[in-house]
């Protein structure tokens, strides 16, 4: 079934799907359809119609498989046939402006067809001598422009015509002459500008590792005890594999899960305790999470001070309703209904502090039986 397209289209749609239907790229479609507007403007009145059949169908392009040649020559000759045939039963504006229009159309996207060769343009692709089918392409494209202007011309006047045409030989002609030097030239700045690239990520990497890892090694080799050597070697891995694949961009906004990730590992240096964060979806962080992010905090401090266990879990999630975060250890536990009045750890730094930026807290633990902490932001905690 026929649907517009939502995106990458430059008037309503339609012929980028006619193209996404046939299996052809949009810029085919488009020459068609202005073809067609040539012929007393029946390809501007095939789009309306088709547009209106279509008012309510819009999609996505969805990846087709590309038409072989044998389908794109069956279009060839069915879009050929068909102005034959309109010629044929006098819905023609004329000869000198159809054909023409035809050649210039389709040559033009003939040029425009780079998919396959981007970032170079379709003339340098020209002289490249591994792009045999560029080449034929990029041909077949100029002969095509060459052959719609030198007949355009003619007909509106052939003094200009013949003027035109030997001006565009002599530019083939330069560009045929100049080409191979242009592209040795495109060719060489490429080169270079690739390993102007490669050095400025070598030299980035070295200062990181300068900076972190080698400092971090040099800090294991000083100390005598098992559990902070280990404590190090678990925040450089975790910083060392942000920074190598954290796909964030630079200058983005802050987000959750890294602002959860910061606050983990401070608390695992200054405690010397494993705290494995885990989290499902992100979000930027506001005031509201910043919040969040501090009574986490306090709720690992309390586990690493006071549980006994050697390790922490940290649980993220953020759906559209709420932001939740699970803390819990498997610790010593106690009985939140016996906690001295002077502790206010938990009263005002953890429930105190979600209560006032719109969230809930709720402390979960039992003598023996560890500790759990459930902080939400949006919503009543479960």
């Amino acid at each position: 079934m026929l649907a517009r397209r939502e995106q990458n289209r430059l008037v309503a749609g339609v012929a980028g799907g006619v193209a996404d239907r046939l299996g052809v790229l949009d810029l085919y479609a488009r020459a068609a359809f202005l073809v067609l507007a040539l012929v007393w403007g029946l390809g501007i009145l095939l789009y309306l119609v088709l547009w209106g059949l279509t008012l309510d169908q819009t999609a996505r392009p969805e990846p087709v498989p590309p038409a072989d040649s044998n389908r794109r020559a069956a279009y060839v000759l069915m879009f050929i046939g068909s102005l034959l045939l309109l010629r044929g039963l006098g819905i023609w504006s004329g000869d000198g402006w159809v054909w023409p229009g035809a050649a210039l159309s389709f040559g033009t996207a003939f040029l425009m067809d780079r998919g396959d060769i981007d970032p170079r343009s379709a003339i340098l692709g020209l002289f490249d001598p591994d792009s045999g089918r560029f080449r034929a392409r990029t041909v077949i494209g100029v002969v095509l422009l060459l052959i719609g202007v030198s007949i355009l011309a003619n007909v509106a006047a052939p003094a200009v015509g013949t003027v035109l045409l030997a001006v565009l030989i002599t530019g083939v002609g330069m560009v045929v002459l100049f080409g191979p030097w242009v592209w040795r030239l495109v060719s060489d700045l490429g080169a270079e500008r690739r390993r102007r690239i490669r050095q400025e990520a070598r030299a980035d990497m070295a200062a990181h590792l300068h900076d972190s890892v080698l400092q971090t090694l040099a800090l294991i080799q000083r100390t005598d005890d098992p559990r902070r050597v280990m404590t190090l070697a678990r925040v450089q891995e975790r910083e060392l594999r942000r920074w190598l694949y954290d796909t964030t961009p630079a200058g983005g906004p802050e987000l959750l899960s890294a602002a959860l990730q910061e606050e983990a590992d401070r608390i695992e240096q200054t405690f010397d305790i494993h705290i494995q964060v885990v989290t499902v979806g992100d979000r930027p962080v506001d005031e509201g999470i910043r919040a969040t992010i501090a009574a986490t905090g306090e709720a690992l401090t309390n586990a690493a001070r006071h549980s006994g266990a050697d390790r922490v879990s940290v649980y993220s999630e953020v759906s559209q309703e709420s932001t939740d975060i699970w803390i819990s250890d498997q610790g010593a536990g106690f009985d939140p209904e016996v906690v001295a009045g002077d502790r206010y750890g938990i009263a005002e730094s953890i429930v105190g502090r979600m209560q006032s930026n719109g969230g809930a807290a709720t402390v979960s633990s039992a003598p023996g039986e560890g500790t759990e902490v459930h902080l939400r932001l949006g919503g009543e905690p479960g």
